[in-house]
């Protein structure tokens, strides 16, 4: 008996694409995409912002440093939040879904980027409880954040199904003892609900 639908949000919910934000970024600074993906994969700057270990005008800062940015807070803040494109899930069966199980919202993700993307996509406010790696300051895998997605959904493991389009972070759940899919289509995913008379 399922009693919990945890969602991952990035590719899952809704589609978004770095190259987008760093392509935005390169009229700002003096390095091409490349070098500004090399920079910041050089550093634990990102880690550090999305497990709520820097505030977001310090994250800002220290970037500006790294990439040599010539751009404002806010603007930056508009170009950061431009990588999300569309939904992928349809806001029909999410809502479906809230009226018969505790949805939970399960992200790896900042406090620039959720405010921008929970203003914009009114299927976020379909569920029930956001579990979100800033906040919790753990990031998937770690057990942490897959834990206090249950303790808020307010069952065992077992009861929760999960999905995520990130393979490591599905096996991660599942060894958790969460029933967990790697996302794939809606389709597919509509499917997955089907077989487990989800729906």
């Amino acid at each position: 008996m399922y009693k919990a639908i945890l969602f991952d949000l990035g590719k899952v919910l809704i589609h978004f694409d770095f190259a987008r934000g760093y392509q935005a970024l390169e009229g700002c600074c003096p390095y091409p995409t490349a070098g500004i993906r090399s920079r910041l994969a050089a550093t634990d700057l990102v880690k550090r912002f999305e497990t709520g270990l820097v505030e977001p005008r310090d994250f800002f800062r220290e970037l500006s440093a790294i990439l040599e940015l010539k751009l404002d807070y806010e603007g930056f803040c508009s170009i950061w939040c431009s990588i999300f494109t569309d939904p992928l899930v349809p806001e029909s069966l999410v809502e479906s879904l809230a009226r018969r199980y505790r949805l939970v919202l399960l992200s790896n993700t900042n406090a620039i980027h959720f405010p921008a993307v929970l203003e914009t996509y009114p299927v976020l406010r379909r569920f029930h409880e956001m579990v979100l790696s800033h906040e919790v300051k753990a990031m998937k895998p770690e057990p942490k954040i897959f834990l206090e997605a249950v303790r808020r959904a307010g069952c065992q493991p077992a009861e929760c199904f999960y999905t995520d389009d990130i393979p490591a972070f599905t096996e991660a759940a599942r060894q958790l003892g969460i029933d967990a899919v790697t996302f794939e289509s809606v389709a597919q995913l509509e499917r997955e609900l089907e077989k487990r008379g989800i729906g």
